[in-house]
């Protein structure tokens, strides 16, 4: 499946590297590079489902429990079937459960299935905290792809599943070495949050992808850190298969899942910059920020505590250890209880 786009990179092992900075892909090329190549995997799926076949879902809720819906297979998705139920339905569910199994809101379903539907008030909400802080990261590292002139590379790394009691969700990134010395001033940070708002306020959805790890590997060819995530995701699985996310036009290979749209979050803050340590690409650094939902909103005075925070480090070394310790408690919250946002 090779593209126009391939061959700016040198091979190197089973990886490739990139380029010098003068004939590397700008940012916004290696964007709209990756978001022309998966919406062309998306029809090449699409078209391998030329009848539309009936499937039956079953809904599982406490409101309207037994409901069936008839939808259409490797078309439809949870948030259709949240559609038949009620509009509180469609603006409060943030993800479903599909027969056990944790499912984006905006990921075809592929079979009869039993689904219901989690909310950041839910009793638990633990699996709904996380998709809310992979997706705040992910908007993170769609602004610092496009922040910097042509003339800076930017090298996204990965986002640190770490939980929301860490205080900040984290993306780290590699930074042309010509801003080795650049620490971000709060002017900067202001101007970062403001291209985050203005994707927020686009209402933006998450859409999920799982390709062949060839099809991954052709659309992050230049980036070694996520050619190393795509190879251990690939490895996970019988069939080879990587999970990609895209809200706009940006994609990332990455954890999920995502919450639905980028208008669920409400008040949000990219906040600090730290760096962590060099490796052989460059000065790795740990941008953090902090948001709430829309669903979950904060007085000023708890909101300026909360900004505070996410200021501090998050060492996600140290959240790993507490669950290790203490494996029966979730998000490293006592007794086993987990915490909303």
């Amino acid at each position: 499946m090779a593209g126009p786009w391939a061959g700016r990179g040198l091979r190197a092992g089973s990886r490739h590297i990139s380029t010098p900075a003068f004939s590397r892909l700008t940012p916004d090329e290696v964007v709209r590079m990756r978001n022309e190549l998966f919406t062309k995997e998306k029809e090449r799926q699409l078209s391998l489902h030329p009848r539309i076949e009936k499937i039956e879902v079953k809904y599982t809720g406490k409101l309207h429990s037994g409901s069936v819906f008839v939808m259409n297979k490797a078309l439809s998705t949870p948030y259709n079937c949240a559609m038949h139920l009620s509009e509180w339905h469609c603006k409060n569910s943030v993800l479903a459960y599909v027969d056990g199994e944790i499912w984006d809101m905006y990921r075809p379903l592929t079979k009869s299935c039993e689904i219901r539907f989690l909310t950041f008030k839910d009793e638990d909400p633990e699996e709904v905290n996380k998709a809310y802080w992979r997706s705040c990261a992910m908007i993170m590292a769609c602004v610092l792809k496009r922040a910097f002139k042509d003339e800076y590379s930017v090298n996204l790394v990965r986002a640190p599943e770490v939980p929301v009691i860490s205080g900040a969700f984290c993306y780290d990134v590699v930074l042309d070495n010509k801003l080795d010395d650049w620490k971000p001033t709060k002017d900067n940070f202001c101007s970062l949050t403001r291209d985050a708002k203005k994707l927020i306020h686009q209402d933006l959805p998450f859409e999920t992808l799982h390709v062949e790890a060839k099809v991954a590997r052709e659309m992050f060819q230049h980036n070694i850190y996520k050619m190393e995530m795509i190879e251990r995701k690939a490895s996970q699985n019988r069939e080879g298969i990587v999970p990609l996310h895209r809200f706009g036009d940006f994609v990332d290979v990455s954890e999920g899942p995502h919450i639905p749209r980028t208008s669920f979050c409400f008040q949000y803050e990219i906040t600090a910059a730290h760096n962590l340590r060099t490796d052989q690409s460059g000065l790795i650094r740990r941008f953090q920020g902090v948001s709430l939902p829309v669903h979950l909103k904060a007085h000023h005075t708890v909101w300026h505590k909360l900004l505070e925070r996410s200021k501090r480090l998050v060492n996600e070394e140290e959240y790993l250890e507490a669950a290790a310790q203490c494996p029966e408690a979730k998000d490293g919250t006592e007794e086993g209880k987990s915490v909303s946002i």
